[in-house]
């Protein structure tokens, strides 16, 4: 027998000459939830190991993370429901909870990247990412302006990357073309280019209490059937100016975040989505698996499928094991 694929596999260290994948401390971004107020800490029972944070003790937070080699944040903002309006004009106020955030982390740990969530449906009273035409749809257009207004707003604050999650058509232009005029062209634009319509958003949305009060999203995110549809949007987005490329979710689309690697020189990130995790957790508690093991193993097939990093709710489960 000329060929024994075991001897490469034999003892840990063969094994780790000829890993072909490795999932690294800096793949990682951790998301955070804000909530105003001091000294708080709230536990979130459908995300079994999260917790609302008030910006005081994320920031003490963040500070351990990052100590621990971890090099990126995501920040979405939980607002007060009288704060919520039809148009969700909160997120265009100066002094709103997320430019806070942003501007007491960023002067505190400046080395940490900050990515801020560019949509509506935190602010808005109907749970929608954007504004409501007379069709009961969102208005395309009118919300693009909304968002890019947003954009500059974060960017003022001292964020890194701004990240649209909206899945407006030429959204990513309109920022990018706004952020430069307002000479903030060393902002990046982290574009959520395939965010599929999918039940795993379910605990998310119940920590945001931005479940939509009419309707769905199937009008302007993606169907999750469709995969030549990830690649058009991939490849307008790119045209359009994002610097980086998201695929939401993640596990069950590793298909398309493969596509899109084999057509992009860009950097992609997938978001490991707040049901992916509770899943795991739901099954752990159970005595089902261990949870640092599977994800892991998750997140290592998800940069095995071509992700360059991962924003993770597990991320403090996993961060200390790399």
């Amino acid at each position: 027998m000329l060929r024994r694929p075991r001897r490469n596999r034999k003892n840990f260290a063969i094994r780790s000459l000829v890993q072909e994948t490795t999932l690294l401390k800096s793949d990682l971004v951790a998301p955070f939830f804000v909530i105003e107020g001091k000294q708080k800490k709230e536990h979130l029972p459908q995300l079994t190991g999260c917790f609302q944070f008030s910006i005081d003790l994320l920031l003490e937070e963040a500070k351990k993370l990052h100590a621990q080699g971890l090099q990126a944040i995501a920040l979405f903002p939980v607002i007060d429901k009288a704060k919520k309006n039809d148009l969700g004009s909160y997120a265009l106020e100066n002094d709103n909870l997320i430019i806070r955030a942003i501007q007491e982390i960023k002067a505190a740990v400046p080395t940490l990247c900050i990515i801020s969530d560019i949509a509506l449906d935190p602010y808005t009273s109907h749970g929608h990412d954007g504004v409501i035409n007379e069709s009961q749809d969102v208005a395309n257009d009118k919300t693009v302006e909304i968002l890019a207004q947003m954009s500059i707003l974060h960017a003022k604050a001292g964020v890194d990357m701004v990240a649209p999650s909206d899945m407006m058509d030429g959204r990513i232009q309109k920022i990018r073309e706004s952020l430069d005029s307002e000479n903030f062209q060393d902002v990046s634009i982290l574009s959520y280019a395939a965010k599929y319509t999918s039940s795993l958003y379910a605990p998310y949305r119940d920590t945001l209490s931005s479940h939509v009060t009419f309707g769905s999203k199937k009008s302007y995110q993606m169907n999750p059937a469709n995969q030549r549809e990830a690649l058009l949007e991939a490849f307008l987005d790119e045209q359009e100016g994002a610097d980086i490329l998201m695929v939401k979710p993640a596990l069950f689309y590793l298909d398309v975040i493969a596509k899109i690697r084999m057509a992009t020189n860009l950097p992609i990130c997938a978001f490991h989505v707040s049901g992916e995790y509770a899943m795991v957790m739901a099954a752990e508690e159970k005595g089902l698996l261990i949870s640092k093991d599977v994800f892991y193993e998750a997140l290592l097939s998800i940069k095995r499928a071509g992700a360059d990093f991962i924003i993770s709710y597990a991320t403090p489960i996993i961060l200390p094991i790399l």
